[in-house]
């Protein structure tokens, strides 16, 4: 039962070093919209200062405005007309208002959200080469603060423009995560040891190669580690269950010594397709 046991555990070891990587990069908490990852940069001062981007959504008899008010490099400053608790608390940089307006009343706050903040940021960034975007999440506080709640989260996809900057458009809201869209030339990446040119084609090609060159090197790495691992295992199994020494050891040793004859018979197979064959120089004589 001991050996047993030592067993999964190893055996669990080997499939979390085989199959665990991480997928996405976090950047620094401390986020000031100069972002530089896996070789690349991105320059978001641009689309620095505070912004706002309403929906409105037909709730009869009345009409609900969301409203979010946006800040990716700072925190948003307080509002000197608006009520305290019709406002997110300090250190926020995403908050969302929901206003319930009816033409008869006077419009009413139902709710008011932190989407993001900064000391619960954790900016996950990634970015896509086709198309061009940059996808940033940022985290929020758990709303409501009673429960069942849920963390908030602000999810902006800015796109590769370099003409300009469009304004930023609201996408969706599932009462945990709003989705935000973007464009210009922010979202365009730049190196700034290259000159700083944001929009280089023939850098993004080399990067592409890059990718794909390092993908092929991780294949390779993990078919050896998985076929190190077979024998490591199989020759722990071998010794633990059956007492196995020496060549006995090997899994399915019958199987590889059989290997190299088979080896022998597919080359001889194909150099006997591949050989010419003799022709009579003879010309078109038979004997009989």
């Amino acid at each position: 039962m001991i050996l047993r046991s030592q067993r999964y555990e190893i055996l669990l070891i080997f499939s979390y070093l085989l199959f665990s990587e991480v997928l996405f990069a976090k950047a620094d908490s401390a986020f000031d919209c100069s972002v530089s990852f896996n070789n690349t940069k991105f320059d978001l001062t641009t689309l620095a200062g505070e912004h706002v981007v309403n929906r409105t959504r037909d709730t009869p008899p009345s009409v609900m405005l969301d409203s979010l008010r946006f800040n990716l490099c700072a925190d948003l400053t307080a509002q000197t007309t608006v009520p305290e608790q019709d406002q997110c608390p300090s250190g926020t940089r995403a908050c969302l208002t929901k206003t319930n307006q009816k033409s008869d009343q006077s419009d009413r706050v139902v709710a008011v959200i932190p989407i993001a903040q900064t000391s619960k940021l954790e900016p996950n960034l990634s970015f896509s080469f086709t198309p061009k975007y940059l996808s940033l999440v940022f985290h929020g506080a758990e709303y409501p603060p009673t429960t069942p709640s849920t963390q908030q989260s602000l999810n902006l996809t800015l796109f590769c423009d370099p003409q300009g900057i469009s304004d930023p458009k609201f996408v969706a809201y599932d009462s945990s995560r709003l989705d935000l869209e973007w464009s210009g030339p922010a979202g365009c990446p730049f190196k700034e040891e290259g000159g700083g040119n944001k929009d280089d084609d023939t850098k993004d090609e080399d990067q592409e190669k890059e990718s794909v060159g390092s993908g092929i090197g991780w294949f390779f790495f993990v078919l050896l580690f998985a076929f190190v691992a077979y024998f490591g295992l199989g020759a722990y199994y071998n010794y633990s269950t059956y007492g196995a020494t020496g060549y006995d050891l090997i899994p399915h040793r019958d199987f590889w010594k059989e290997v190299p004859y088979m080896l022998s018979d597919v080359i001889s197979h194909l150099c006997s397709n591949v050989r010419p064959r003799k022709t009579s120089s003879r010309g078109g004589y038979i004997s009989v």
